[in-house]
């Protein structure tokens, strides 16, 4: 946070001692004898005498001849005392900030001591609770500081020599950089979402990307992964790789630049879902999310023939009667668009369970998206316009579930939808955008704290993701 405090704000942190008097007899006018604390004050008030400073005095004394308006370290008396926190019970916050509001002269001796304080402080944590304690208390409430602190951060990309394995990309049309440099880290190719992007920023270079399914390894160097991406020979032909949670109108994209039929075949072939025997209005939900390679002359029709079997497979392997299809798919896409980890995907499907059980509307940022018409571009926000938008899908509004799927789920959404997870939850926020770490809560009061944590990683992040 920056630091807007005054120069005279700045040993706030010390409490004042009550200023010596400046009216009345001193103890050597009364004739009792003088400690050699009150000699020193008496010198110090008549200007003779080492001119040391008396240590508990040190926050209200000022330089001869000086006030404290033109002595910006002290307090003046005149001021109304702020009492901060005392070294005793100084904070770890507090151990990181400190240095910020420490004035240049005194900043090297209060620098130093204040790391040996947070070494000493920290080896204690280690020694009292372990690992398992105090220390990996520590280290798990505030790693990113302590590796700013201690020179540690951590690297945003692999090592050359690590790629192992393979990955599949898809780079569809009008995927921007930031897209694409997110796909990678989906597909564990980058160590980090941005590191991608940055890789390209920092070299200056506006690659020019093309649609397609590409084959790289897993845990590659930003370098690598463009070099990858810009050889021909990594992009498969012939292929799809439909992602989970894409809805129809992308799937139709994905499907026409990697097979090489037009869009305009695909949006023919899935005008009647009937046709499929899917008792349904449209097939939205229903295009099953996975990696497809066709012999050549393949048609549109066979190919969403292929992908509506596939996803009737998935149903009956999660044991869903026919009659219940369309409603399971339907929470199944709102679990594939709201989870970001395997086993929060049973946990959001309890929390749509446990509202639907007491009346309360579900109030998923998903639903309005889709059914205002914004696209899921990465972000969890929606607009206010989305949110209050009145429509058959947006779950701020309607009772219920929406009047159907809202995109592609996977088998793990499906089974979730089907087997929720045991547990109170009413509300659940995605704090951290990078890993996907989500807070599940029960009461308003501890919705309204997760809200906060993942208001403060977003602050902390530049708002990626939020």
């Amino acid at each position: 946070m920056p630091d807007d405090r005054t120069p005279d704000d700045q040993f706030s942190d010390i409490p004042p001692r009550p200023p010596l008097p400046t009216t009345g007899p001193s103890p050597s006018d009364t004739g009792a004898p003088l400690s050699r604390r009150q000699m020193r004050e008496l010198a110090a008030r008549q200007g003779t005498g080492p001119q040391e400073r008396v240590p508990d005095q040190a926050a209200d004394e000022h330089p001869p001849g000086q006030s404290a308006q033109e002595h910006p370290r002290v307090q003046s008396a005149q001021e109304p005392a702020r009492v901060g926190a005392s070294p005793s019970v100084m904070t770890l916050d507090d151990l990181f900030t400190e240095e910020k509001h420490i004035v240049p002269d005194r900043a090297e001796k209060r620098r130093n001591r204040r790391i040996g304080g947070w070494i000493a402080l920290f080896v204690v944590l280690l020694l009292v609770g372990g690992v398992v304690g105090g220390g990996w208390w520590a280290w798990s409430n505030y790693e990113d500081r302590i590796r700013e602190f201690m020179g540690w951060e951590e690297p945003k990309d692999f090592e050359a020599g690590e790629a192992t394995g393979e990955a599949l990309v898809t780079i569809a049309s009008g995927d921007v950089p930031t897209v694409i440099s997110r796909s990678l880290y989906d597909a564990g190719v980058t160590k980090t979402p941005e590191a991608f992007y940055d890789h390209l920023i920092e070299e200056a270079i506006n690659p020019t990307f093309y649609p397609g399914v590409y084959r790289l390894q897993q845990r590659m160097t930003s370098a690598a992964a463009l070099a990858a991406l810009e050889n021909p020979e990594s992009k498969l032909e012939n292929s799809a790789l439909v992602r989970e949670g894409l809805t129809l109108d992308r799937t139709l994209t994905v499907l026409s630049e990697g097979l090489g039929i037009p869009v305009e075949d695909f949006i023919a072939a899935t005008a009647d879902p009937a046709a499929y025997g899917v008792a349904a209005s449209s097939l939205e939900g229903w295009l099953f999310p996975a990696m497809y390679t066709f012999d050549p002359g393949v048609t549109a029709t066979q190919v969403i023939q292929t992908l509506v079997n596939r996803t009737v497979q998935s149903l009956d392997q999660a044991g869903v009667p026919v009659e219940d299809r369309q409603r399971v798919l339907t929470i199944a896409s709102i679990i594939e668009r709201e989870a970001r980890i395997n086993e929060d995907f049973y946990k959001v499907s309890r929390v749509i369970q446990n509202r639907l059980d007491i009346g309360m509307k579900l109030q998923m940022d998903s639903t309005a998206q889709f059914g205002y018409g914004e696209m899921h571009d990465g972000t969890v926000s929606s607009s206010a316009a989305a949110l209050e938008d009145v429509n058959d899908w947006n779950t701020y509004v309607i009772e219920g579930l929406p009047i159907g799927p809202i995109a592609n789920p996977g088998d793990v959404a499906i089974d979730a939808a089907m087997h929720p997870a045991d547990g109170p939850w009413l509300f659940f926020v995605t704090w951290n955008m990078d890993t996907g770490e989500t807070i599940f809560t029960t009461t308003d009061a501890e919705h309204e704290e997760a809200k906060k944590q993942w208001a403060q990683w977003c602050r902390d992040n530049d708002n990626r993701g939020c």
